[in-house]
Parts: structure tokens; sequence; C-alpha cells
């Protein structure tokens, strides 16, 4: 095989160009990093698979400086409404804070609009080598690279890469041709998803309907887009057969007439509900559909393969910069592993009770959900989702705290004074994408214990003062504009606060603690290799 003749010798080889290799192409090239992306296909999907992307998602397209391309092509969305078994709305889930990190909380679109976006954006960084029309066909795994092997138009090549991100799908090579695994079931339920065009629903919100003669989905998107999701019973399709149009105008004809051209793509569908058993095989890692796949229920497909990107792309960009250790590459599967899986389950349920087709179970459903929205908890359980799984990271790139609840989980986004160029500004801006070490509270003679660490992970320093008061430091100072900093921050009080890249709270400590809990931090760093066999193992490291 020869060499493959690219314009920079890429770091990470992404296999795969939907939105999850894409969205891991702009965060690593955002870094810095060269990248190589793989795609058998010879254009991005003109197939509208995915449709919403919610906050977290759009906060990811923040850091990877594709967020203002990516608006121009969604609707900004208000949540999901839940009808019951006769049609009346029950509840609308909004989400608890919708506007917390930044962005609405959840935003149809069509997913070719969005590969498109990013395409092009992606285009305009010389860092970023595109490839269409290569198929990746095979991989040998050394102790310091991958060696890809692709076969395309221009023939078979090979090259050589440090690192893999398997992005390419539930089919995927890079897990499949290396022996990766999934643990999980297929849902026996039909589904016929229908995406139209020319429609006339104009809601901001997705529409679940509770009816168990025929449950169904109602998404609207961006100018006349929409989404038509039907269960099948018997007799009506199977997943491999083509549907007919007269099946799909019989299901849709009660919402809108429609005509065989409005119809954009229509398939019948069998869900899955699987999890890959390895993350990581060598110096690839599987994201997206490739490492889970889950019912659309939650609307948490895609947004779970961004959660992938978000948490893999800055530990990769920090090793191949020499900051940390190439050991806490293995944190990524004990971090986001658990939370895929609650969301998988998630899925699974809301498909049992919401998209139920026994009469006696979605009566119960119906008077349950009444009975709970009718009291103030019940209501903001459901109306803020607090069902749904959050990330809470208690193995991997977290040092335990004596106070549990304020480790391992993000910090929101909101907008803050920045004494530094007297603007007023959102925090992601604000500090950018580095290691970011608060002081919160402390004193001015608290800092001279962190100088190693900062200087180990190339921190960025801000103080924050909750109280009503501007401290004098030669530090960059954040001031509470409008209680949103003051809210995320007030748990914190009296500590320092280290702030991964993707936003999460890696420690948390008062400054009395420094000398103990900063070589703990340090030892992720090459500064104190080897690592620590907890973090080898992806275990956390106290």
């Amino acid at each position: 095989m020869g060499s493959i003749a690219a314009v920079r010798t890429p770091d990470v080889a992404v296999c795969g160009a939907g939105p999850v290799g894409l969205t891991s192409a702009a965060l690593l090239s955002q870094r810095g990093l060269n990248v190589v992306v793989l795609e058998k296909n010879s254009t991005t999907s003109n197939e509208p698979k995915a449709i919403s992307v919610d906050d977290e998602t759009l906060r990811v397209f923040q850091h990877a400086g594709v967020a203002d391309a990516v608006m121009d092509v969604v609707v900004p969305g208000t949540g999901t409404r839940y009808y019951d078994r006769y049609g009346a709305a029950l509840f609308q889930a909004r989400g608890a804070s919708p506007f917390r990190l930044g962005h609405p909380f959840k935003n149809p679109f069509a997913q070719p609009d969005l590969e498109r976006v990013l395409v092009e954006a992606l285009r305009a960084r010389a860092q970023v080598d595109l490839r269409f029309d290569t198929e990746v066909v095979d991989f040998e795994q050394a102790p310091d690279k991958v060696t890809v092997h692709t076969r395309g138009k221009s023939g078979d090549q090979s090259f050589d890469v440090p690192y893999v991100f398997g992005c390419d799908g539930g089919r995927s090579a890079t897990r499949l041709l290396q022996g990766g695994t999934m643990t999980g079931r297929s849902h026996k339920d039909v589904w016929l998803v229908v995406d139209t065009i020319g429609d006339s629903h104009t809601e901001r919100f997705a529409m679940h309907h509770g009816n168990p003669v025929r449950p169904h989905v109602i998404v609207p998107g961006l100018a006349g887009r929409c989404r038509y999701e039907f269960r099948l019973f018997d007799g009506e399709g199977r997943p491999e057969d083509t549907p007919a149009f007269e099946l799909i105008d019989a299901l849709v004809s009660p919402f809108r007439p429609i005509r065989p051209d409005q119809v954009v793509r229509a398939v019948n569908y069998r869900f899955n509900a699987v999890v890959a058993d390895q993350w990581q095989i060598g110096r690839s890692f599987l994201l997206g559909d490739a490492a889970h796949m889950m019912p659309p229920f939650a609307g948490q497909g895609l947004n779970t393969g961004i959660r992938d990107a978000a948490n893999l792309t800055w530990k990769i960009a920090d090793v191949l910069d020499n900051k940390l250790d190439p050991s806490v590459l293995a944190s990524y599967q004990p971090e986001r592993a658990p939370h895929a899986w609650a969301t998988v389950r998630l899925s699974e349920q809301l498909g049992r009770i919401v998209m139920t087709t026994s009469a006696r179970i979605a009566k119960r459903r119906d008077d349950i959900i009444r009975s709970a929205v009718a009291t103030s908890d019940g209501r903001k359980f459901l109306e803020e989702m607090r069902y749904r799984p959050t990330q809470h990271y208690t193995d991997g790139l977290v040092l335990a705290s004596d106070d549990a609840d304020i480790v391992g989980v993000s910090i929101g986004q909101p907008l803050a004074f920045d004494s530094r160029t007297h603007r007023v500004d959102w925090l992601d801006d604000i500090v950018g994408t580095r290691w970011t070490l608060f002081g919160v509270n402390v004193h001015e003679e608290d800092w001279s214990q962190t100088e190693e660490l900062r200087r180990c992970l190339e921190a960025s320093t801000a103080v924050i003062s909750t109280r009503e008061d501007l401290p004098c430091t030669d530090h960059q100072v954040l001031i509470d504009v409008d209680n949103g900093l003051n809210t995320e921050f007030s748990p914190y009080a009296g500590r320092f606060v280290l702030m991964r890249p993707d936003k999460f709270v890696a420690a948390a400590w008062r400054p009395r603690s420094s000398a103990e809990v900063i070589p703990s931090l340090l030892r992720w760093t090459t500064a104190y290799a080897p690592a620590t066999p907890e973090l080898q193992d992806g275990q956390r490291t106290s």
C-alpha cells in the first residue's frame, strides 16, 4: 500500500463524517490539532436522521467555534409536550433552567443542514483534511500509533496516526474490524419514520401522543419540515420493507394532506438499545452510535454522541500537547458509559410507558401524571425533566471531595463582568477552552500554593466573589450581573475550583488542603508520570 499524501501529518483520524465525527474534528482542530476525516460515502448524508440538539450540544458547538453557523439551521425550541390517550395535553417538559448553559433547551433541525454547515466550517480550517469516497478497511495497532488502511477512488492507501476516533455509526468498521462487541437488545416493535416538507406545523416543541390505538410523535422543524413517527402493527411493515405511500398517506393525512414529492424520507425502524463493551481499543476510541444506540423517545441519541466528543477531544489534545499523561485516556469509558447506559434505559422506559399500546397501561399512566402535575413537586419533576439522567462523574479525572455533589458536575454558563475587558460576556467566552482555576471567596495569599498546578496544566485563573465586594488582586476578577454567576459558584464559597476544558469540576478544595490535593492532581500530568494505577484502570484517584 502507498503512503497517503496529506498536507499535514494528522494527529487524529476521524472515521465517519456524520455529526459526531464532524463535531469531533471541529473540536480537535479548534485546539490546533491536525485531523483527517475519512468517510466512505461520496458526500454528507441527504437523509434527515437526527432531528434535535439540546443546550449541552449547542454549548459544545460554541467550544468548537461553529455555534453561529449551526444556529442558522435550527429552531430555538421549547421542549416536548406530552399528550394523553385522548389527545389532551398532560404537561410540557422544558428543563429546570432552560438557558443555564447559555443556549435554548431543545432545538429541532435537519441533519443534512447540520452536516452541511459543519463541513463548510471545516473546509475553512487548514488543520482539517476531509476525505470522502474513502472507506476504512483495516487497522494495525502499535504501542505508539495506529496504521489505518483505506480504499477509495484514488486507490488503496495507508497512514499512521497517534489516535483514531470511530464515529462511523451502528455498523462501525472501527469497532467491528477490531473485534469490539456490544451489550443490549433490539426491540421487536416496528416504527414508521416519515420526514416531510411543506408542513403547516409551526410549534417549537415536539409532540408525543400516547394514544394506545396508534402511538405517534410529531416534531416540527425549520421552514415547513416536519417528522412523523408512527407505531406499526402486524402486517403493516417490516424493518426491511420500503414503506408504501398509501400507508404514509393514511397515517399522515389526519394531520395534513401530503403528496409523494413532499416525503423526503420514509423508513421502517426497529430500535436498538445497546452499548459497546470496550470504548477504547488500543489507540482507537468509539463515539456516537459506534459506542451506543438507543430508541429515540428521549431525543438523546445524537446528543449523547456529542457528549462523547466533548469528553474525549480535550483529553487527546492535552496528551498530544504533553500536558497530560496518556494514561488519563482510560478515563473516557468510566466517565461516559454510565451516563450512556442511563440514557438508553430512560429511552426504553419512555417507549414502554409513553408509547404503550395497552389501553389499561395508558389509562394508568394518564391518571398518575395528572395526579403528579397537581402537586408542586410532581409538576417540577415532570416539567423540569428531573427524570433525565445527569452527567455526574465519580470515576476518571475527578478528585473526591468532602461534598460529593460539587465535584464531577458541570458548571453552567452564566453572564459575568470581566475585570480585564470591562465587558459582560458568557463564562465560556471569557475563560476559553483551557483548564481554569477559580478562587471563590479565597484570600490572595492562598493562591501561592497553586502555582505548580497552574503551570503544569497551563490553566487560566479567575477570582470570583459571591459577596457584594470587589477583590483587590492581580488575578482576573469575574463579577455577577444577574445572579447567574453567584448561583453557579455559591456552593464553592471558600474553595478553589479546578474546571476542566469540558466545564466539569475536576476538584474543589479549601485552601488549607492545597498541600494534600495538588500533588494528587499533578499525578494526571506528565510532570508526575507514571500515573497512579487507579487512574490507569479508570478509577477515581483518591
